[in-house]
Formats: C-alpha cells, sequence, structure tokens
C-alpha cells in the first residue's frame, strides 16, 4: 500500500471513530438524565437477551474462535447477564444517599461514555457484563471487539443495543468498532471525549490502555497457586480444583494454575484428583507434552482453549475418556519450569510442599514470575493457615474452600461479581477488586457543617422532589 492509500485509510477510520464518539456523547447527555425507572427495564431488556441467546451466542464464539466449550460458555453468558440482576440494585448507582450521622449528602454522577475492550477468549459474557454495568450507571458504552472473535462480538452488540432502544436508551447508548483494528482502538482509547476504559484482554492491550492518557481499569495475568493443606476435605478439594481448572478448558485466569499439595496428604489427594477426572502424566508421556504445549515462542496457540483429551490425543498420547484435566509433577517453580506459569488449557502443575512455610514460598516464587496481584486459592478447614496464607500472598483476592474459578469471580463468593480482575498496585492496576458497577459511578458530596448545632433541616423531603 502506498504513502497515499495509507493515510488515507487511517484517515477514514479516524473519522469512523470521531462519528462513533459523537453519537455517544449525545446518549450520554441524555442517560445521565435517566430516572431509575427508567433506567430499569434497559438492563432487564439487556439481560432477557442473554437468557434467552446463552446457547445461541456459546455455540457461535466457540465455533468462530476454537476456544473453550458451549456447555461453559451458556453458564459465563447467563452469569454475566441475568446473574447480575440478582447481585445489584440499580437504585444504589442513581439515588442520593443521606448519611445523618456526617451529615453528608451523597450524589451519583455517571462517568459518561466508557471504552470497553472485548478478548477474544471470553467475548460474550465481557459484552453482556460491560454493558450491563455501564447502562446500570447511566453511562453510554463502546465496544471494541478482538478480531479473532469479531463476528460473533458485533452480533451480540448489535442485539443488546436494539434491545436496549426499544427498552428506552437514547440512540447509541451500545455502539461498537464494525472494523477492529489497533489503529481505530489507540486513536479511540487516546480521545479526551471517553471517561474511562474498561480493559480485558492481552498484556499489549491492558499497557496500551494504562499509557492512553485516559483512565482506565484493566487485569493483569493471572498464574493461581492452589494450597492443600492437611486440614482441607481432600475429596471435595479435588473435585473443586478439576471442575474450577477444567471449567471452559481452563480460559478463565481465576482458574487454579498449580497444585501445592502438602506433604502430609499426597498420597490421599493424588488418589482423590484422579477419582475427580484428573490424570496425572505418566513419566514417559511428560516429554511429548511439554514438547506441544511449549513453544520457542510461547504458549502453542493451537492448544489454547482445548479439552484436555483433545490435548493429549495431540501431543501422543491417550488417556481415559472422563479426563478433565492433565496434571504434571514439578519438583520447582522457576522461569525454565514453564508448567509453574499460567497457561491456557487444562493442565495442572502438581508440587509437593512442607505445610505451611513450604507453600507460602513455592506460591511467593510463582507470583514473582507472573500474576502478582491475581488471585490464589486454599483449601483448609484451620483458620490460622487461611490466615497466614493470605497475609503473605501479594495478591488481591484469596478463595477459600471453593473452586478459583467461581471464587475468585464472586460467584461462589461475596466478592464483587464480575470478570474483570482489578490486580491492585501489585499489578500494576489502580483498582484491587473486581470491576463491578460502582466503579463507573463517582459521588459529589454535600457536606453540611460538623457543629452539632447546625442541622440538615428537610434534605430529605428535598431529595423526594428531584426526579429519581
Amino acid at each position: 500500500m502506498s504513502p497515499t492509500n495509507h493515510q488515507s485509510e487511517l484517515n477514514a477510520i479516524q473519522l469512523e471513530v470521531e462519528h462513533i464518539l459523537d453519537n455517544a456523547a449525545r446518549a450520554a447527555d441524555i442517560l445521565g438524565c435517566y430516572t431509575t425507572s427508567q433506567v430499569q427495564p434497559i438492563i432487564e431488556a439487556v439481560a432477557q437477551v442473554g437468557q434467552e441467546k446463552a446457547e445461541f451466542y456459546a455455540e457461535w464464539l466457540v465455533k468462530e474462535t476454537g476456544y473453550g466449550n458451549i456447555q461453559d460458555n451458556v453458564k459465563k453468558n447467563l452469569d454475566c447477564s441475568v446473574g447480575l440482576l440478582k447481585r445489584y440494585r440499580t437504585a444504589d448507582f442513581i439515588q442520593p444517599v443521606i448519611d445523618d450521622e456526617k451529615k453528608i449528602v451523597r450524589f451519583p454522577k455517571p462517568a459518561g461514555t466508557i471504552v470497553a475492550l472485548v478478548p477474544s477468549t471470553n467475548p460474550v459474557m465481557t459484552v453482556y457484563y460491560k454493558a450491563m454495568i455501564s447502562l446500570m450507571t447511566r453511562n453510554t458504552v463502546i465496544f471494541s471487539p478482538h478480531p479473532a472473535a469479531q463476528n460473533c462480538s458485533v452480533h451480540v452488540i448489535d442485539c443488546i443495543a436494539q434491545a436496549a432502544a426499544q427498552a428506552g436508551a437514547p440512540a447509541a447508548a451500545i455502539q461498537t468498532i464494525r472494523q477492529p483494528s489497533l489503529h481505530a482502538l489507540n486513536y479511540l482509547m487516546e480521545s479526551p471525549r471517553i471517561s474511562v476504559i474498561l480493559a480485558t484482554g492481552g498484556p499489549n492491550r491492558v499497557r496500551a490502555a494504562y499509557s492512553s492518557g485516559n483512565p482506565a481499569m484493566g487485569m493483569g495475568p493471572g498464574n493461581v497457586p492452589c494450597f492443600v493443606h492437611k486440614s482441607a476435605d481432600i475429596p471435595i478439594a479435588a473435585t473443586q480444583i478439576i471442575a474450577s481448572n477444567s471449567f471452559d478448558h481452563a480460559l478463565p485466569c481465576v482458574g487454579e494454575s498449580v497444585v501445592l499439595a502438602d506433604h502430609a496428604i499426597h498420597p490421599q489427594l493424588v488418589t482423590a484428583l484422579d477419582q475427580s477426572g484428573g490424570y496425572f502424566v505418566p513419566n514417559e508421556a511428560v516429554q511429548k507434552l511439554r514438547h506441544y504445549l511449549f513453544l520457542d515462542t510461547g504458549l502453542n496457540p493451537e492448544a489454547i482453549g482445548k479439552s484436555a483429551v483433545w490435548i493429549a490425543q495431540k501431543a501422543g498420547f491417550s488417556v481415559p475418556e472422563n479426563t478433565k484435566s492433565l496434571l504434571v509433577e514439578i519438583d520447582h517453580v522457576g522461569i525454565d519450569e514453564p508448567l509453574s506459569r499460567e497457561k491456557l488449557f487444562p493442565v495442572m502443575g502438581y508440587i509437593q510442599v512442607s505445610g505451611i512455610q513450604g507453600a507460602i514460598a513455592t506460591a511467593l516464587n510463582m507470583l514473582n514470575l507472573i500474576g502478582k496481584g491475581h488471585s490464589a486459592v486454599i483449601h483448609s478447614h484451620d483458620p490460622a493457615i487461611v490466615a497466614r496464607y493470605a497475609a503473605a500472598l501479594p495478591v488481591c483476592r484469596i478463595a477459600v474452600n471453593t473452586q478459583g474459578v467461581e471464587g475468585s469471580s464472586g460467584v461462589s463468593t461475596h466478592l464483587t461479581r464480575g470478570p474483570v480482575i482489578g490486580t491492585g498496585f501489585f499489578g500494576g492496576s489502580s483498582v484491587d477488586d473486581n470491576i463491578g458497577p460502582q466503579y463507573l459511578v463517582q459521588w459529589s458530596r454535600a457536606a453540611y457543617p460538623a457543629d452539632a448545632d447546625i442541622s440538615m433541616e428537610t434534605v430529605a423531603d428535598a431529595l423526594t422532589q428531584l426526579s429519581l
């Protein structure tokens, strides 16, 4: 392509993005004035799409990307649509709050226009989730799909945009870049007319969001150490570990990466993992597996999001048909041991440790390689052990006696429910929580004098006169 044609193409991309931004600004002015009664039917309409088309889009994204499986993507689509309606009250992000004791009245204000990056590994659930929390907080949202998941992403975005509009949302409350490109994404993220970037995806995309000059909330890579202490219920722990690691063929970043087995219960844990669908790769097949999964350039992209049985066959050995996860016993954690790093397929490292001190030392070594700020898992019924493990690790969430996938994402715990995992200062993020709607509003505070003789008068009555 000649320099002139290339510049013309860049100009056309910029014009498209500016048109999207113009529409978003107009929609934001309208949506920002909506009441709770106006917003509620809009998010319910989006959630209904998520419920009715959960299987349709699960089938589509698996076919288009080649990642994961349909059954687990149906669950993810439901969790990130109708599941959010059960977790949050829209009024909490729209109606003022009176603190009588401190004599402060807080007024929630929408951010404005949100830029939402869509990853190739979890595209549809990300669209539902980021659209829902944006609309719930009266923000407009502009999506930037990953090229590998472009078709299903654009289709679901159009579908929920239509549903939202029919339920009363202003035109262009939900938009997307229809032909994703690096130039379009960077131009969008660097625009002074956007308010916040929700960055999900590979490290390059997240770093670009943080360097855009606009506020950004993203997630770093995971590498989840899972300690099984001798006080754990071994069969239950094993079942949860395998279920979590094999969920959607290990695409979620909060899934267990390496099992840290307390030496005292090693034989029992091996048996329990085997009975739960885990398969310990024999020594003669380990090198075949390593050679297939880990290339000089990094992870083998062909294996990402594939089943344990499929991976074993490709690597050149056979496993039982009911195998959900492959386990490889390792003797150390380090840069030269790829099984001790984040993996996007249902393969776990397994290493024996000497009690809590050994577990902490090994987990710290793992996190120093990759995964600081992200998450960890522990199975123990000794509160002192849980406390020591949680206090020692530089992560922002520790799932206790539950699956890493469900616990750290707030499905089986009361952590903020969501797939955008803030990694805090440890992981180079601005937020140490899962990103929920509470992070897309800011609060104006009307503060009365602290003097006890001065009252707030009839603030509560005044608020009832506002259109809420």
